[in-house]
């Protein structure tokens, strides 16, 4: 049970109070417990920081703890992320091969990897060291994945793809299943075969059931540090750059190009073969129609400038407004 005064170094902290009480783990502000530390970022919670009974407060400024013991950091929320870190259960993962896991004989296998019952690992794949196979998953032929990766239960990889190193995959994702590609001729619709494969980068993570298609002939790619949500769709042969946010229910079309440190929140979309430039930041439930500009935040069906979507929306209201008013005056003038 570590003392306040070390959690305070492991996050780079200065300590306000007693420095040797002991924390056993980590609350919520509003139902604190003692023997916990808590954290404060958000005003809308400040009322509970003079109720709460947790025994310590990580916040950005002293002055928030009136007289409570606490964590002073630039960025209470990192701060706490790398607390809990520190208090997560780890998972009783014994390493080595389960006996029922089927592992082809060409099949690379790195020291310390964990594979877990019913995987089936194919022909060719390699796999680094100190990975997690998490039961049920199937890895396809030629596939690599890096070190450090962890793959939870069910996930499957299709052949040909590559996992960077430290890339984490929730239950239910699907990597490298078929782009939907087909050619019509007189009503027949003819499937195009996806040749291409996938490339996730470095310290990327994806939700769970997320499907992230292979290209058609060339690649899909997801760059270094990118992080998904949960039922993310990702279409074939589609680029997305570096250190991207990408919230639930979001659907990207085939052959878009993203740059680096785009944000898309939850149910925004993008028409395919367009360009979204570094840091363009997609509301909720937008839609990309054309390519837009990097470092500008957009909204609304087709996606605007967020300032001129607000201007539109606050002109159909005052339309609305405007009808109701007439209809009330309608209602007086004698037929």
């Amino acid at each position: 049970m570590p003392a306040l005064g070390e959690l305070a170094d492991l996050v780079s902290g200065t300590i306000s109070g007693n420095s040797n009480i002991k924390i056993d783990g980590v609350s919520e502000i509003q139902n604190g417990k003692s023997g916990t530390i808590t954290f404060f970022d958000n005003p809308r919670y400040r009322e509970y920081i003079s109720e709460t009974k947790a025994s310590a407060i990580v916040v950005s400024n002293e002055a928030f703890l009136n007289g409570k013991n606490g964590i002073v950091v630039n960025n209470p929320q990192l701060a706490i992320a790398k607390i809990l870190s520190f208090f997560q259960e780890k998972p009783d993962n014994l390493t080595g091969v389960h006996p029922t896991a089927i592992i082809h004989k060409s099949a690379e296998i790195g020291e310390e990897v964990t594979i877990g019952a019913f995987a089936v690992i194919d022909s060719k794949v390699k796999i680094g060291d100190r990975c997690i196979i998490g039961h049920h998953a199937s890895i396809g032929s030629k596939s690599q994945i890096g070190e450090d990766g962890l793959l939870y239960p069910y996930v499957n990889i299709y052949q040909d793809c590559v996992v960077g190193c430290n890339v984490i995959i929730h239950s239910g994702t699907v990597i490298g299943s078929d782009g939907f590609g087909f050619v019509t001729e007189k009503d027949v619709h003819y499937k195009i075969p996806q040749n291409g494969r996938v490339i996730i980068g470095q310290d990327v993570e994806i939700g769970a059931n997320c499907a992230i298609d292979r290209g058609t002939i060339g690649e899909t790619k997801i760059g270094d540090n990118t992080k998904m949500d949960n039922l993310v769709h990702i279409a074939h042969n589609v680029k997305i750059g570096k250190g991207c946010l990408i919230t639930a229910g979001v659907g990207i079309a085939g052959s878009v190009e993203v740059g680096d440190y785009c944000i898309f929140a939850g149910h925004s979309s993008v028409a395919p073969h367009l360009k979204l430039g570094s840091r363009t930041v997609l509301a909720a439930n937008a839609g990309a129609t054309k390519s837009l500009a990097g470092g500008k935040v957009y909204a609304g069906m087709p996606a605007r400038e967020i300032k001129e979507q607000n201007k539109r929306d606050a002109v159909l209201t005052e339309i609305n407004i405007l009808k109701k008013r007439v209809e009330k005056l309608g209602k007086k003038v004698p037929n």
